[in-house]
């Protein structure tokens, strides 16, 4: 397992591909996300051995790069599929072999069963595309009963409602976007990691929760940076990860207002890198 960074879930945006690589070396981090359209770009321009250069030189890993389709717009999906090719051999070149994306726990639309379909419909065809390039596709839950509340139908949003719908998608290659934050406000716990192997978890979350609240009262965008309040048992959650052989990378994403409220990148990147840091040792992880 490494640290890695994913500038935006910090607050930094707009950073380039080779702005995220320097802020990760200067603070602390061994790997980023990063957006695979502007590391193709930049291929074009410079060649791949460019881009992997930019990696190289600063010692940081490719870590994960956001699956580059607007999956749940009828009009630009097919468009997204069209370019996946092209973007995951990329991916495959740099050495980055992993993409993910989140999926709605509940919808106005489509009961259960139907939705179920229409989620494996879509995902289908981007995991086989994935697959031909040794790609791998994390989908992530949203645990939060107060994502979900205020929608008619209610949707996935556990660890195993969506290994269920990854078995179902049945390409091989579909697993988790595992994040500490969702496990816990779904109900879940460590102990559910049990039910899986480092196969099924293709990228990390990390984060903490409110002090003082219910867990059915958590809201998705107040949470706290890595181990600042204790809610979440996050060494319980890494020693799982560690036992089961994941090698991956773990990124924070708190949406905190204490760390997008910082003006100075580096400032932000090494305070989460600090939290990073206690978990890693509170966990065990040298």
């Amino acid at each position: 397992m490494f640290k890695n960074l994913s500038p935006g879930a910090i607050g930094i945006r707009n950073c380039s591909l080779a702005e995220s690589i320097e802020l990760a070396a200067k603070s602390g981090f061994a790997g980023i996300d990063f957006g695979i359209r502007e590391a193709a770009q930049l291929a074009e321009n410079h060649g791949v051995e460019h881009v992997k250069g930019l990696f190289e030189s600063a010692g940081i890993l490719p870590g994960q790069w956001g699956l580059p389709i607007q999956w749940q717009d009828d009009e630009q999906w097919q468009q997204g599929l069209e370019d996946l090719p092209q973007l995951a051999a990329l991916g495959r070149d740099l050495g980055c072999t992993r993409t993910a994306t989140w999926c709605p726990p509940a919808s106005d639309e489509r009961q259960f069963d139907e939705n179920l379909q229409w989620h494996i419909n879509r995902f289908r065809p981007i995991a086989e595309i994935l697959a031909e390039y040794d790609c791998r596709f994390g989908i992530e839950f949203i645990g939060p009963k107060t994502s979900r509340a205020r929608r008619e139908h209610e949707f996935i949003y556990t660890l195993e409602g969506m290994m269920d719908m990854a078995a179902k998608i049945g390409t091989g290659n579909v697993g988790l976007l595992l994040d500490a934050w969702h496990l816990y406000t779904s109900g879940g716990s460590v102990e559910d990691l049990d039910k899986i192997t480092a196969k099924d978890v293709v990228t990390v979350h990390v984060n903490d929760a409110p002090q003082g609240l219910a867990i059915e009262e958590q809201i998705d965008n107040d949470r706290r940076l890595p181990m600042e309040t204790g809610v979440i048992d996050l060494p319980g959650f890494m020693g799982k990860l560690r036992d089961m052989g994941y090698d991956g990378p773990v990124t924070p994403e708190p949406f905190s207002k204490r760390i997008n409220a910082i003006e100075d990148p580096l400032e932000a990147a090494q305070l989460a890198a600090s939290y990073m840091d206690k978990m890693w040792q509170a966990a065990g992880l040298s």
